[in-house]
């Protein structure tokens, strides 16, 4: 099976892709090949992904995958955004991070607490790729007024899914990969790779 190198040391995302990507590639991860990470300095989620995909690649010599995604919440003019894994400061300290937002939005009416998560995902086939594969989905929803669930990471415990009348932490693996973000954005992708 194609090796494929995930630009994540994301113990949750490196699932989700092995995951999704079972039987096509097989997903390591940038300790796995002793990738340093590159600063993400893009403004976009599309510039970080392109950022973190090609430093992975030029690395390890592997073709990459790279993802960027966070929450948009529109009561906070779209943060965190690309600041979500470190929007109280320390970087993927979920706890703090779905804390902050529950505590910004504590006066935040419902019916006004929309919110979507939004996933870049990007494929090089090499570093220097001049046309490296682009899809962008987002998963809309609203966030709670409290944590819910046991399942998934980061604000999944605080995203409520309308279509499933529940949180994110609320939904199996499988539910969420068929309507989350990441997994639509994952199957552009497969369709994409395909052609």
């Amino acid at each position: 099976m194609k090796k494929i190198i995930l630009a994540s040391n994301n113990s949750g995302k490196i699932r989700e892709f092995n995951t999704m990507l079972a039987g096509m590639y097989e997903v390591v991860s940038m300790h796995e090949m002793q990738v340093e990470e590159v600063p993400e300095t893009g403004l976009t989620f599309v510039e970080n992904a392109l950022i973190k995909a090609r430093n992975a690649s030029a690395q390890s010599g592997l073709p990459a995958l790279a993802d960027d995604s966070g929450i948009v919440v529109d009561a906070l003019n779209g943060a965190p955004g690309i600041y979500s894994a470190r929007f109280a400061g320390d970087h993927g300290d979920d706890e703090a991070n779905t804390q902050k937002i529950l505590d910004e939005m504590v006066d935040v009416p419902d019916g006004q607490r929309s919110a979507r998560f939004w996933c870049a995902i990007v494929f090089v086939e090499h570093a220097n790729d001049p046309t490296p594969i682009i899809v962008q989905r987002g998963w809309e929803g609203e966030i709670l007024r409290e944590k819910s669930g046991e399942n998934g990471f980061g604000y999944d415990p605080i995203f409520y899914v309308p279509t499933h009348k529940k949180a994110s932490a609320e939904l199996s693996a499988e539910q969420k990969n068929t309507v989350s973000h990441r997994g639509k954005a994952l199957q552009a992708l497969l369709a994409e790779l395909k052609k």
